[in-house]
């Protein structure tokens, strides 16, 4: 008769073993092994990162609609500011004596605009602009003192269907 000799406890705690060790080897060969693509780019330096912080400080999203004829950002200080859809220019006036009736419409539309905004948890401020002869109302955020900032407020926008343009503004 053959008798069999150990039992289940002893054949877990012999297999976990044998199992961690496995675990360990593929561990160990995996960190060693050099990963394609990543191992062949130069190392950063201090210089490099210098420069790369500049370029990043002085970056205009704006540049390219600049043409000849750059103009002025008009907010006084910060970093970059979101424009939140610019409003339609106000129409032109029906007759002279009715100022306030040909910037009601728009003025509206950008407070509502910006109340949308802030029930988003977003502060937003309602500006007046004078373009081309007609009056624009602008909803902008900001400004920010990182771009990493402006762009996390503009995705939250634009993923709740409000269509914004990131623009920098002189400090």
């Amino acid at each position: 008769m053959n008798t069999q000799r150990g039992g289940t406890l002893l054949g877990l705690i012999i297999g976990a073993l044998i199992g961690l060790a496995a675990a360990l080897a593929v561990a160990v060969y995996i960190t060693k092994v050099p990963v394609p693509f990543m191992n062949k780019s130069q190392s950063r330096s201090p210089d490099h990162d210098a420069a790369e912080a500049k370029k990043n400080r002085d970056w205009d999203p704006n540049a390219p609609l600049y043409g000849k004829n750059p103009a002025k950002p008009s907010a006084a200080s910060g970093g970059p500011v979101i424009d939140v859809t610019p409003q339609k220019p106000a129409a032109a006036p029906v007759a002279p004596a009715e100022p306030a009736a040909r910037t009601a419409k728009p003025a509206e539309d950008a407070e509502q605009q910006r109340a949308k905004i802030s029930l988003m948890g977003l502060e937003a401020r309602v500006t007046e602009r004078e373009q081309s002869g007609r009056t624009v109302f602008r909803v902008r955020l900001g400004p920010f003192d990182k771009k990493d900032d402006a762009d996390k407020a503009k995705e939250r926008l634009d993923g709740s269907g409000i269509e914004t343009a990131l623009v920098r503004v002189q400090r």
